[in-house]
C-alpha cells in the first residue's frame, strides 16, 4: 500500500515529540530515563488513593478534675420560741452585775393611740450604756405596755427632750441600788426615786417566782407598778386568797397568795 508522503512526515514527527510517564519513568521520543527508586514517606497514601492534606491529631490534654465540692455550711439552728401562758417569751440574755453608770436615751418621739381622751403625759425612756438591751426595742415596749388599754387610763407620749413627768430608766443591779437609796433593793429589786422608774434590768431579763416563765407578763407588771408610783400610788395587800392581784402590790417579792396580774385595770 503506497502511503502519501504528508502522511508519512506527519506520524514520523508524532512519535518524536509523544511523550508518557511509564512507572515513574519519563519517556521522551522513545528514550527511557531511569528513576532511582523512593522509600514512601511513612504516612503515604497506598498508590491509586489520592491523598487529602489534614490537620493533625493533637496529643490527647490532660481532663481538669474538678476540686471535690465541700458540703455548704448548714445554716445555724433557729432558736426555738418560748411559750409560757399562750405568750411567746423573749429570749433570755447575761446580764452584767454593773454597766458604764450613764444613760442611752431613746432618740425620736412615740406618740398616745388616736382616738382616746384623757390626759396626756410626757415621758422619757433610758437605757444604761453597757447592758445587752437596743434602747429603740426597750422604748417600744414601755410605749406599747403604758399605753394598753388596761392601764392607767392616760395618754403617755414619749420625748426624747424637754420636761418630762416620768422618767422610765433600765439599769443594771449595782446602779440600781445606788439611784434607789434610801431604799435597799440589794441587786433584786425596782423602784421609784426622784422621779425616775427604775427597772432592774437583772429582773427585765428574769421576771420572777409568781409570774414563773411568764417573763412577758412580768415586764409589763414592773412598768406598770413603777410607773404608777409616778403617777401618786402607793403599795397595798392582797384583797383575798386566790384573788386577781392588785397592780400595786409587790408581786415580785410575793403574790400573797393572790394570782398575778400585770394591769392597773384588767379585762374581767
Amino acid at each position: 500500500m503506497r502511503r502519501d508522503p504528508k502522511t508519512v512526515l506527519w506520524l514520523l514527527a508524532l512519535s518524536i515529540v509523544v511523550t508518557f510517564t511509564v512507572g515513574g519513568a519519563t519517556v521522551l521520543s522513545g528514550h527511557l530515563d531511569p528513576v532511582p527508586d523512593r522509600p514512601a514517606p511513612p504516612d503515604a497514601a497506598p498508590p491509586g488513593i489520592p491523598t487529602v492534606p489534614g490537620t493533625p491529631t493533637p496529643p490527647p490534654q490532660p481532663q481538669d478534675t474538678a476540686a471535690p465540692t465541700s458540703p455548704a455550711t448548714p445554716p445555724p439552728a433557729k432558736k426555738p420560741l418560748l411559750l409560757a401562758n399562750g405568750r411567746q417569751q423573749p429570749l433570755k440574755v447575761t446580764v452584767p452585775r454593773s454597766a458604764k453608770g450613764r444613760y442611752a436615751v431613746a432618740p425620736g418621739e412615740a406618740g398616745p393611740p388616736r382616738g382616746r381622751k384623757g390626759k396626756v403625759i410626757r415621758y422619757m425612756v433610758e437605757v444604761e450604756r453597757g447592758l445587752p438591751f437596743e434602747v429603740k426595742e426597750f422604748a417600744a415596749e414601755v410605749h406599747r405596755i403604758l399605753n394598753d388599754p388596761r392601764g392607767w387610763g392616760y395618754r403617755f407620749k414619749r420625748v426624747a427632750r424637754g420636761p418630762v413627768t416620768i422618767r422610765v430608766s433600765l439599769t443594771s443591779p449595782e446602779t440600781a441600788d445606788r439611784r434607789c437609796l434610801p431604799m435597799r433593793t440589794n441587786g433584786i429589786l425596782s423602784c421609784w426615786n426622784g422621779g425616775r422608774a427604775v427597772i432592774n434590768a437583772a429582773r427585765w431579763n428574769g421576771g420572777a417566782a409568781g409570774y414563773g416563765r411568764d417573763v412577758a407578763s412580768y415586764r409589763e407588771y414592773v412598768i406598770s407598778h413603777e410607773v404608777g408610783h409616778g403617777l401618786g400610788h402607793g403599795h397595798v395587800p392582797c384583797p383575798g386568797h386566790g384573788r386577781r392581784a392588785p397592780v400595786m402590790l409587790q408581786q415580785t417579792k410575793s403574790l400573797y397568795g393572790c394570782r398575778p396580774n400585770p394591769w392597773p385595770s384588767p379585762r374581767r
